[in-house]
């Protein structure tokens, strides 16, 4: 969005504790929405940004549009900043294990007696119950959740490839966050939110809940599930590329008939209901199969749109960075990596009265901002220095 566009969150200051994914990507999205979101990070910066392999790419996913302040919780200086933030604070985000920040005087009831507007959200593993003292990470409430047994084929429970639960947990602690500050406009006061990654998982599970209510038996995992539709699967095109298609209604599959030459199938009185076509799947599956090995996969896509069938490449990450759709202007962000190497990151899918959440700050390198901060919350340019020695960035915005 342009400059001169007021954002939904303008002029809320978010003040965030929180590593990995679940509490980041809760700030991330109160952060592109226009909030002042300020990342408090230990000596040393968060832990998150150094992790290696497939952790590595964390912290730049989910840190855009913050501000970083470098402060040592354990001293009473530091404590007594981290105080100041958050009396200028609306809004209060952490995830960490229960109780750690209960120890530094940073738990809910202690900051809502000396700030009753503020609104705290806390990010955790369980909502309460027999589970809430668990330690939980994605993949453990992907496993307990059902995830894991509906994504891998039967007996072979697989984790999803993607941190699904700790990003939907941090989406639900926004949209809780913004109706307690909805809220807030009415009585005044802040409120305790909660998020959490078994519920949320749970939450996912729900159609296939309802499935084995309305059968009265276990469901099979989607590798092996009863097929709803004819076609709904994986193909090959005749140059080797893997390719998926669909056809998920009496039209589109008239469609794909028409558009792949199968007016033989389209014809068979054998095949004129969807439950016709789904009991003799294994021979359209054949027929279809023929048809794509004559066809390139340039040449599928061109039948697709035409017809207007759903179709997707079975794509890769590394796909991602080059695909077009994504180099629409708005669609990806540019940011910097710890490497130096500039991206485009993928913006919120969200459009707001025509136009896409933009980029106002780039990833914060640790401390970045503790000087600046500081003297805002009325600390002297000295003193604010004194708080940044710590951060070497941030001592380099002393001088400038």
């Amino acid at each position: 969005m342009s400059e001169e566009t007021t954002l939904p969150l303008e002029g809320i200051r978010v003040v965030e504790f929180s590593h990995m994914a679940m509490g980041p990507s809760a700030g991330l999205l109160l952060g592109d929405l226009g909030a002042d979101v300020v990342k408090v990070e230990p000596p040393g910066g968060d832990k998150t940004r150094a992790l290696p392999g497939s952790g590595s790419g964390l912290f730049p996913a989910f840190n855009r549009n913050k501000r970083s302040l470098q402060v040592d919780l354990k001293s009473d200086r530091g404590r007594e900043l981290v105080g100041r933030l958050v009396d200028s604070a609306d809004v209060v985000t952490e995830n960490f294990r229960p109780g750690a920040l209960g120890k530094l005087g940073l738990d809910y009831e202690t900051l809502s007696r000396r700030h009753p507007q503020l609104v705290y959200c806390s990010l955790k593993g369980f909502l309460p119950g027999p589970y809430e003292r668990r330690t939980a990470l994605d993949e453990v409430v992907q496993m307990m959740g059902g995830l894991a047994y509906m994504t891998g084929p039967p007996g072979r429970p697989l984790r999803a490839g993607a941190s699904v639960n700790d990003i939907m947990g941090g989406m639900f602690a926004a949209i809780g966050i913004m109706a307690a500050l909805r809220q807030r406009e009415h009585t005044g006061r802040g409120q305790l939110v909660r998020s959490s990654l078994f519920e949320n998982s749970a939450f996912l599970m729900s159609p296939h809940m309802a499935q084995v209510a309305i059968y009265g038996q276990d469901v099979a995992p989607m590798p092996a599930r009863e097929a709803t539709w004819p076609v709904y699967d994986i193909f090959v095109a005749g140059d080797g590329r893997q390719i998926f298609l669909g056809a998920v209604s009496g039209t589109q599959w008239l469609s794909l008939c028409e558009g792949f030459g199968l007016t033989h199938l389209r014809d068979d009185p054998g095949l004129s209901t969807n439950e016709e076509r789904v009991a003799r799947r294994e021979h359209v599956h054949r027929e279809l199969q023929r048809a794509l090995d004559a066809l390139s996969y340039p040449e599928i896509v061109a039948i697709c749109e035409q017809q207007g069938l759903p179709f997707a490449p079975v794509a890769t990450p590394a796909d991602l960075l080059e695909d077009p759709h994504l180099a629409e202007p708005g669609a990806g962000l540019e940011v910097t990596l710890r490497t130096g190497t500039r991206m485009r990151m993928p913006a919120l899918p969200l459009e707001l009265d025509g136009q896409r959440l933009g980029l106002r700050r780039d990833i914060p390198q640790a401390g970045e901002h503790t000087y600046e901060i500081a003297v805002e919350l009325g600390y002297s340019p000295a003193e604010a220095a004194d708080f940044a020695e710590a951060a070497p960035s941030a001592q380099a915005s002393t001088k400038s």
